[in-house]
């Protein structure tokens, strides 16, 4: 893990590989942004006319390089963009910092420490970088053979070993507590994505549950977990049914993390289906590659209860995780066939497909016998949510409005884009079924809005709840971008981890 650091040096003296400096996109050409102004003088404040010569222009995640001004100890700056120039005296928002702080990240790919002289107006700015370089200088290496020969052997490089923010306040409590948060939640994030990018025939949902114990017992965490015998002798239809078609038998994994001065408490439940062949209703060729990221939703509660335990919220926070893989077989479970829920209810299955939202029923059912003061799931549920919202955004669903409305800022406010959807209740009837209480299927358009009027059924009387749905952003397969590697990118993680903050300060219902 990248090794995170503030620093009083003046640029031109530290010893590094790299300085990074931000560049902003101006009327008339790019901008030197604050934080750069001892790089910007030793270029005798020449450095925007340098940037434009070499075609730079400050959008965002764009990188420029060029030799170091004489005297410094660093060979190389970096120049990062960080888009339109604000309105004077307004300041650079905190997710354009992070991105081209991730971007920073990633193209200094081999070096081992960098410092970034990017605008640093107060401990906000400072953790915003800082958790930018954290998630930019992310990479999943574990099996290659660079993991265990050395990356010379190959030719392969190491992420960026060490990030110093120029402009910070060492001894300043603020400063200092921003970024320990932004390592506390960058380390938990890129946990997350480590089990999202890991191949489904070691994240087993047993292997998946035997992590959780590792990080319960170094953390100081509660855990419970229910095998397959323990699923059967306490009714989790759902659970069950999903994992009757694979040799890998399922789990429940109940997560808590408890403070003594906590007032609230809040319900985390994840998806995690370890892999998802469809089942015997078998996704078509071209859909199947990807799916060990189908577990995404566990994997982000995962990281988030733990991130609350690193940050000592005042909160109470339980992360469910409904761990599961979904295979066919001659035990697998069938369209038709009729599944005993924890709840009571039972649920004709007309495709086993529709597998996130069975295994998350139980554990809704189950998070909701604690009676908390909130529930969130979270998973990689529809792709009618893609196609919806695109890659990029989760959809936010939700039994309260105004926490819907609470959740879509909180995502906003730590950079991840997300958008409040509506649940239509003529959609409901379409959930009806002729043998059982109800199907796991209703009307194919607005699939991803039936998917969530499913799940309410599943929440206990007067427990607010809120459902996201990350099908989009959770796997990249495209190009990185920002702080955003290709592969797993832990959708989510700071959205639950600011609930939890909010949760804790009482200003989250």
């Amino acid at each position: 893990m990248t090794a995170l650091t503030l620093s009083t040096a003046a640029a031109p003296g530290l010893r590094a590989d790299a300085i990074v400096v931000g560049v902003a996109k101006g009327a008339k050409g790019p901008v030197v942004a604050p934080g750069a102004e001892a790089v910007d003088a030793a270029y005798d404040g020449k450095l925007a006319d340098v940037l434009d010569t070499l075609g730079a222009s400050g959008a965002e995640g764009e990188v420029t390089k060029l030799p170091a001004p004489a005297g410094f100890k660093a060979p190389l700056v970096l120049a990062v963009g960080l888009g339109t120039a604000p309105e004077k005296d307004a300041g650079f928002g905190a997710e354009a910092l992070r991105r081209a702080a991730g971007a920073a990240a990633r193209a200094l790919v081999g070096a081992k420490k960098a410092a970034f002289a990017l605008p640093l107006a107060d401990a906000a700015d400072a953790g915003a970088v800082g958790e930018g370089a954290l998630l930019g200088a992310y990479s999943f290496d574990a099996y290659k053979e660079t993991a265990k020969s050395g990356a010379k052997a190959r030719g392969d490089k190491a992420p960026l070993a060490e990030a110093v923010l120029l402009g910070g306040k060492p001894r300043d409590k603020a400063f200092k507590a921003a970024v320990e948060r932004a390592a506390a939640v960058a380390e938990e994030l890129n946990r997350a994505r480590d089990l999202i990018n890991m191949p489904p025939n070691d994240l087993t949902p047993a292997a998946f549950a035997a992590l959780a114990q590792d990080a319960a017992k170094a953390n100081g965490l509660k855990i419970q977990v229910l095998d397959e015998k323990a699923l059967a002798k306490g009714g989790y239809g759902g659970i069950l049914g999903v994992g009757a078609g694979s040799a890998a038998a399922p789990r429940l994994v109940k997560l808590s993390y408890t403070s003594s001065k906590a007032k609230k408490h809040l319900a985390l439940v994840g998806k995690g289906i370890t892999y998802d062949s469809g089942g015997i209703s078998l996704k078509p060729a071209g859909h199947n590659e990807t799916m060990k990221c189908d577990m995404s939703g566990a994997a982000a509660v995962f990281a988030a209860v733990v991130a609350a335990a690193r940050l000592g919220l005042e909160v109470n926070v339980t992360g469910w995780l409904a761990l599961a893989e979904n295979m066919p077989s001659g035990s697998a479970t069938r369209p038709g066939d009729v599944l005993h829920m924890f709840s009571g209810k039972t649920v004709e299955v007309l495709n086993t497909d529709a597998e996130g939202r069975l295994v998350l029923a139980d554990a809704l059912w189950a998070a909701s016998q604690e009676k908390p003061d909130a529930i969130v799931d979270v998973a990689t549920l529809t792709g009618a949510m893609v196609l919806a919202l695109g890659s990029r955004t989760f959809g936010i669903m939700a039994n309260d409005d105004a926490f819907r409305a609470a959740i879509h800022e909180a995502a906003e406010e730590v950079g991840e884009a997300a958008w409040p959807m509506p649940m239509p209740e003529h959609l409901r009837k379409g959930l009806d079924s002729p043998t059982a209480d109800m199907a796991n299927m209703g009307e194919r358009m607005g699939g991803g809005l039936v998917a969530g009027l499913f799940l309410r059924e599943f929440i206990g009387e007067g427990i607010t709840w809120a459902h996201l749905d990350i099908a989009g952003p959770a796997f990249n397969e495209g190009g990185p971008f920002g702080y955003t590697p290709k592969g797993g990118t832990g959708s989510a993680v700071r959205t639950l981890v600011r609930l939890a903050e909010l949760t804790a300060a009482g200003d989250l219902g």
